[in-house]
Parts: C-alpha cells; structure tokens; sequence
C-alpha cells in the first residue's frame, strides 16, 4: 500500500506560473476564504465571495494555466455544458411545451465551482487546511445566527428536530455530517504537540461535539447511515494506511487502537445520551420499506420514506422512455407534476426527487450521469495517485475518500447537489482534493486517467 507521507509535508504554491499579478491573487485568496468562513453565516456575502472566486478562476485558469487547461476538469466542464445543450436541443423537437426558454446551463455546470478554488489554493496544503478549518465554525456561527442561538440545541436536546435555520433538517445535518468527519479525520493534526497545543485541542473538541450533536438532533436517517459507512471506511483505510494489517505491532497500533477507544467511546456515550430519539426516528418506517421490498405499493403511504420510494418508482419510468439524453432541467419537477398516478397533494407540494443521481437521469440521461461519474473516477484515482506519489499528505487523502463514501450515500436520499448547501460542501472538498491532484501533476507530468506520453519519442 506504500507509507503514509509525513503531515508536515512541505508547502509551497505550485501554481500559477510567473507573470501572474499578485493583487489578483490576493483578491482570488480572500474570496476563497470568505467563501468558505462566509457561506453559510453571512449568505449574501458568501454567496458574491464564491461567484469572484469561482469565474475569476476559472477566468485565471485559461488565461494563466499552461499545464492545467487541458486537465480533466476543464473538459467535463466543456462535456456538461455540451450534454445539456443537446439534452435542451432535443428535447424542443420532442417536448417543446416542458422545456424552458433557455438551457439552464447553470444547473450541473454549478458543480463545477471548485475549479476555481483549486486554483487559488495553488497546490497549498496549509491554504487548503486552513480554507477547511475556517468552514467549521462558520457552520458553527451558522447555527446559532440562523437558528434561534441556544434555544435551537436546547430544543435538540430535548428530543425535538431542529434545523437551525439552515434549509431544513437534511441539509443541516449533511453539513454538521461533513464537518464532523473532517474534524476526525485530521484529529492527529488537532491534537499534536505545540503551540497553543491545549487551546488547539480544546477547540477541536468542542466543535466535533458540537458536530456530532448537530448529527443526532437533525434527524436524518439518510447522513446517519452516510456517515457511519464514511467513517468505517476511514478507520478500515487507516489501518490498511499505516501498515497496521501487516506490523500488527509497535507505536502506530497503539495510537491506532487508542483513536478507535476513544471514537466508540464518543459515539457510544452519543448514543446512550439519545437512544429514544435515535431508536424512534430509525425504526418510524420500518413497515413502509418492508412494504416496498414486497411489491406491495398500495400499502406504502405516502410518508416521509413513502414518498421518495414513490417519486423514485415514477422517475425511473420517466428514465425509461428517454434513457440517454432525458428530459431536461425541469425533468425532476415534471416526474412530480405530470405523473397521474400520484395524489395531487403530493405533486402540488414536491418538486424534486430526494435523490441526485435520479434527478440527474431524470433530467440529462445517461449522458449527464457518464460525465460526472468520469469526474469521479479522475478525482478517485488522481486523490490515490498523488498521495501515493507524495503531493496529498496521507489524513487528507482519508478525508477525501470518507467523504465521497458520505456524500454518494446521503444524496440518495435527498438531492444536496441541487441545492447550495450541497454545492458549497461539494466545491470546499472539491477544490482541496484537485488542486493536490494538479500539484501531482505538475511534478510527476502524468495524467491521472491513460497512459503517460513520452513527449521524448516524438
């Protein structure tokens, strides 16, 4: 598997290249982290930071990227807006009276963002890490500046669902989710000797118990089991990591065994604090989906899980009929209105699927979904690649596949990647884990998906 690389790895900027301006640089750095701290506590700053951060750098990029504007990112950037073109084009000579007036090019393009903050991160490990800590306690501030302060968690704690104010329940709970595993993910870092060592720690633990209570008393059963499985991930990926599978032995096993005590002991002391609540919100269901399972649709109510097993039962005969390019970017909209055999209470009060990748078939086809599971493949092997060839400290690398195990999970249950809060945590990872991927690839001129051109034998 290869050693883990040393988390103080050195770190400098390795892009862009000589002439660029450094007043432009300054201004991509701060829209960067006033994107990052800002989203969420500060919606309409935020909001602008992210727009100068993203089409600057995308703008710089083009402009000042030799090495990186024929990267895979810029091409399925191209190949989305392309998909959605055509997916547009055909569907006016098929279903002219369900389309927009304009393509609504912005609706996978959006995911795209992080090009721009991979940019200005430059290949920075410490930019990078700092740009993730300052969103924790943005959330953080989020939380109780949207919500109602203390009277949110008291509520919580009292076993009633909140959402602070962030959206709904769902997508406050993703975030509080995504938190929570970076901050165990870069524990090591968190808790090591130093300066100002005991404030450091102090705070580390402060915000994972507040992210971990954020967790539970959203109530969302879909991050629940999202970042259960990102987490076992993680420790089995740890273990494997650090040679722990092999050695069986010495200094890294103790430290190994003593991170794995003290994350039971939290979760278990977590789960005895809110047994009822956790107890009530995961078995509420359980006859709906058994129901399900058995074909039995006329006893499936249209509940909170009803209703996404139905909406999902109706888009997947939508896919059927226009399996390769969809139906548009009002495909998830149209399943719900135009399906006869929902109740009209239902298709009045939904619009969307609670489900990402249905939404994505349902609107560009196979099409759409090829180009974003291309980008996943280039990210999954290039996050390898680079810590593999020493360019992504190895805690990093942790976080980026715990969090792609989350986030693929949570968004079969709701559609976060159609929504801000969804893009916001999809751009933050994003961005950190490509411009790694661009740092390997400046220093070792291979591609991440191919074979490497020996540019010597032409």
């Amino acid at each position: 598997m290869g050693h883990v690389p040393s988390p103080d790895i050195r770190v400098v900027r390795q892009f862009p290249e000589r002439g660029f301006p450094t007043a432009l640089l300054w201004l991509g750095l701060a829209a960067t982290f006033l994107y990052a701290t800002g989203r969420l506590a500060w919606p309409d700053i935020g909001q602008k930071a992210g727009t100068v951060m993203a089409l600057l750098g995308l703008f710089a990029v083009l402009r000042w990227g030799r090495g990186l504007r024929a990267s895979a990112p810029l091409w399925l950037l191209l190949a989305i807006v392309l998909s959605q073109l055509l997916t547009w084009g055909l569907g006016y000579l098929h279903h002219p009276q369900w389309l927009p007036d304009n393509p609504e090019l912005d609706r996978m393009a959006k995911w795209f963002l992080f090009i721009g903050m991979a940019w200005w991160l430059g290949g920075s490990t410490r930019l990078t890490l700092w740009t993730w800590a300052l969103a924790v306690p943005g959330l953080l501030l989020a939380a109780w500046l949207e919500g109602q302060g203390w009277q949110s968690w008291q509520r919580g704690l009292d076993g009633s669902r909140v959402d602070f104010g962030i959206h709904n329940a769902q997508h406050a709970a993703m975030l509080f989710g995504v938190a929570a595993m970076g901050l165990a993910c870069f524990a090591p870092r968190a808790l090591a000797a130093g300066r100002w060592a005991w404030g450091r720690r102090l705070a580390w633990g402060a915000m994972l118990v507040a992210c971990l209570v954020g967790v539970v008393v959203t109530q969302t059963r879909g991050v629940w089991l999202a970042l259960l499985a990102a987490l076992l991930v993680v420790l089995l990926a740890w273990a494997c990591l650090a040679g722990l599978a092999r050695a069986g032995k010495g200094s890294g096993r103790r430290r190994f065994w003593a991170g794995a005590l003290a994350a039971s002991l939290v979760v278990s002391s977590l789960g005895a604090f809110f047994h009822d609540t956790v107890e009530r919100r995961a078995l509420a269901e359980r006859a709906v989906v058994v129901s399900a399972l058995q074909g039995d649709w006329e006893n499936v109510p249209y509940s909170s899980v009803g209703v996404r097993l139905h909406s999902w039962r109706a888009a997947l005969e939508w896919i059927a009929e226009r399996p390769l390019v969809g139906w548009g970017g009002e495909g998830r909209s149209l399943v719900m209105e135009e399906t006869e055999w929902l109740p009209t209470h239902i298709r009045q009060r939904f619009g969307h699927l609670h489900n990402t990748l249905l939404e994505v078939l349902v609107g560009y086809g196979l099409l759409g979904a090829g180009v974003i599971a291309v980008l996943a493949a280039w990210v999954a092997r290039g996050t390898w690649l680079a810590w593999r060839g020493g360019a992504m400290p190895g805690d990093m690398a942790l976080f980026g596949a715990g969090f792609f195990v989350f986030f693929m999970i949570a968004n079969q249950f709701e559609s976060y990647l159609a929504f801000w809060s969804g893009g916001y945590a999809f751009t933050l990872v994003m961005g950190g884990l490509v411009t790694h991927i661009w740092r390997w690839q400046a220093h070792s001129g291979r591609p991440v998906l191919g074979r490497r051109t020996d540019r010597s034998s032409g």
